[in-house]
């Protein structure tokens, strides 16, 4: 039996580049066995059967002479969104596997307002996740969340030291050990949803740095589905995976 780098027999399979190989298996988008290959220069069989997930393309819901508001599928960061649409400003960014709302200013009179309401905390954020627990009531979470980075990566916790972040979460059904909730946040810590939930015993399903990875999902069950800013109001569909996800 042979081993080489996964990048590698990736690249020999898929017939593609080795960098476009590293590129996909880092955006976790590549499965063996049922599992998510996590490492692109981890050794493996070069007999390995890979399966890559496509990736959805970026929808625009909505845009006038001051805003954008766009759908960002999971798996690409907000910054690669913002490539797609070079002449507008970022107002707010997603986790590379959070999917939903993601709002542009279309000129900086509007972004310097826009960033206002933000800090005002006067903008209405609704996600929908999926949690391994049962909720069957509403549960506000009223914890500070401390943000520290090694080697780059942002790593956030409830710690009394950290700024104040308030989510509220709503059930919406429970299917065995398992909810559909809707949370809303009245803050916009990095990672705070996944930190919050998970500092309350109930870890969004896929999320593999705070919650509880399962080998049949390959994102966190994560999305942004409304956004009101200002007389705006705006809805991104919640991806197939939040429809059918299979909670037996």
């Amino acid at each position: 039996m042979a081993y080489d780098k996964a990048y590698k027999v990736l690249a020999k399979q898929e017939g593609i580049s080795n960098s476009k190989a590293k590129e996909l298996i880092d955006k976790g988008l590549v499965r063996a066995q049922g599992k998510k290959v996590l490492i692109a220069r981890g050794e493996i069989d070069d007999n390995t059967k890979f399966t890559v997930k496509d990736v959805a393309e970026a929808k625009v819901i909505f845009q006038d002479n001051d805003i954008l508001a766009v759908n960002k599928p999971a798996f690409l960061t907000s910054d690669e969104i913002a490539k797609k649409f070079p002449k507008a400003i970022m107002l707010n960014r997603l986790d590379k596997e959070t999917s939903g709302v993601m709002l542009f200013a279309k000129n900086e009179e509007f972004q310097k307002k826009a960033i206002k309401e933000f800090k005002l905390n006067n903008v209405y954020k609704e996600y929908v996740a999926i949690v391994d627990g049962k909720v069957i009531d509403e549960i506000e979470i009223d914890k500070p969340i401390l943000t520290t980075k090694d080697r780059g990566q942002a790593k956030s916790k409830v710690d009394k030291k950290g700024k104040p972040a308030k989510t509220t979460v709503y059930p919406m059904f429970v299917e065995g050990n398992k909810s559909k909730v809707k949370v809303v946040i009245d803050t916009g810590r990095t990672h705070q949803i996944r930190v919050h939930l998970n500092y309350i015993g109930l870890p969004i399903i896929g999320d593999t740095i705070y919650g509880k990875p399962v080998s049949n999902i390959n994102r966190v069950l994560l999305h942004s589905k409304r956004t009101k800013i200002f007389d705006y109001d705006f809805e991104a569909v919640e991806p197939r995976e939040f429809k059918v996800y299979d909670f037996n």
